[in-house]
């Protein structure tokens, strides 16, 4: 038997079997939302949906079987390449539904923060986890800070203007990051008070009125103040998800709304572009309801909770870390993907892992998870361990 076969063989494939599972069923929901369409291009899009799941598959398995410590030299020139594709997304970036958040060469299309975020994850890990190891001057958990804090506020800047959704993703990665990578508890409490204190501000002056007004809409509608909102304008679409996800009840409309005429369906009448991706949750909810919906976010829970028991059991830091900033990411894009179908948050585009439609971002997620699954194939493999030097100046965790 090959080592590649038994790494294949010692695949946790429960966790593939979960991460199939929501694949067909966002396949089938992306059916849903768009077979109905009349235009062939929006009426074939679960088919898009397998074929971009069929060019993930290699990144997954080839991810999957090769050894995680490739990262700690690639992350630097993936993290490079990330910026230097957002640089280009602002000079030659292709504007979709409002969002300048494309870049397109020839007939291909795809979106730069996806794959900054995959590769800050990867830079993240390294400075936390690895970097110590090697350089001594990293023992201190302030400089890794600075370092970590520097290389996340470049991608930050560059894609919240445009793509608040993916620049807030950069957040709870860093802070989920630190917590696992041994930062002391003083740095990070002093780190989340200055963040509150200075959010006000970037509240006012850094954001655009659009994207303040969608951040207030949601307390508006959960305190019963809709008059103070234009429902003709920022609430438009949380008034027509409330009523989609109202709709559908505990058993929901049925497969395709057969169970009432196509104009009772929410997202075919209101948004019929846009339900494939950020608002995949809300045809979840209206044509499957309350049971499906908790059939989804039971599937998303499950998988979560496999990739914080894969983290326990990793070999190094490394791989923990590595474990730890992609199950946060996809904790993060679930939460907020559910949350602002259900109105309970702001309308921002982030799809769902698996469930959504979209070329990029199912690579990317594939990919992520042949990380995770590495990290797990390679468990039992001794990572060899630098000795530390006597005059090395210790960590302050180890005082």
């Amino acid at each position: 038997m090959t080592p590649l076969f038994k790494k294949f063989l010692g695949m946790n494939w429960l966790l593939v079997l979960n991460m199939a599972a929501l694949l067909v069923f966002g396949v089938y929901a992306i059916y849903n939302a768009s077979a109905y369409h009349e235009s062939p291009a929006l009426a074939l899009k679960w088919r898009d949906q397998m074929r971009w799941v069929m060019i993930g598959l290699p990144f997954f398995f080839m991810a999957s079987l090769i050894d995680y410590k490739w990262v700690r030299w690639a992350c630097w020139p993936m993290y490079v390449g990330g910026i230097a594709l957002l640089l280009l997304l602002k000079q030659f970036g292709v504007t979709i539904q409002g969002n300048t958040n494309w870049l397109k060469f020839g007939s291909i299309q795809f979106q730069p923060s996806q794959f900054a975020i995959a590769a800050g994850i990867m830079t993240l890990a390294v400075v936390f986890g690895d970097m110590p190891r090697y350089l001594p001057a990293f023992r201190r958990p302030w400089l890794r800070l600075i370092v970590a804090g520097m290389l996340a506020a470049v991608p930050t800047a560059l894609v919240a203007k445009e793509d608040l959704g993916s620049g807030l993703i950069w957040g709870p990665v860093f802070l989920s990051m630190m917590l696992a990578g041994n930062i002391p508890f003083r740095y990070i409490i002093t780190l989340i008070l200055c963040v509150v204190a200075i959010a006000p501000l970037g509240y006012v002056f850094g954001l655009s009125v659009k994207q303040q007004k969608r951040i207030e809409t949601p307390w508006y509608f959960a305190t019963n103040q809709r008059h103070k909102v234009n429902l003709l304008d920022e609430g438009w679409v949380p008034d027509k998800l409330e009523i989609a996800v109202a709709t559908g009840g505990v058993e929901g409309k049925g497969p395709e709304s057969k169970k009432v005429p196509d104009q009772a369906s929410i997202h075919r009448t209101f948004f019929p572009d846009e339900a494939i991706n950020d608002f995949i949750f809300g045809v979840v909810a209206e044509e499957f309801g309350f049971r499906g919906s908790i059939l989804l976010l039971s599937g998303m829970a499950l998988l979560l909770l496999q990739g914080v028991f894969v983290a326990f059991f990793a070999r190094d830091q490394l791989g923990r870390l590595i474990v730890i900033g992609i199950v946060t990411m996809f904790f993060i894009h679930t939460f907020q993907n559910s949350g602002m179908n259900l109105t309970i948050l702001p309308v921002i585009g982030l799809p769902m892992p698996f469930i959504s439609y979209g070329g990029t971002f199912v690579v990317v997620t594939l990919f992520l998870m042949g990380m995770l699954q590495s990290v797990w194939v390679h468990r039992s493999i001794s990572s060899v361990k630098k000795p530390r030097s006597v005059n090395a100046p210790r960590d302050e965790d180890d005082e």
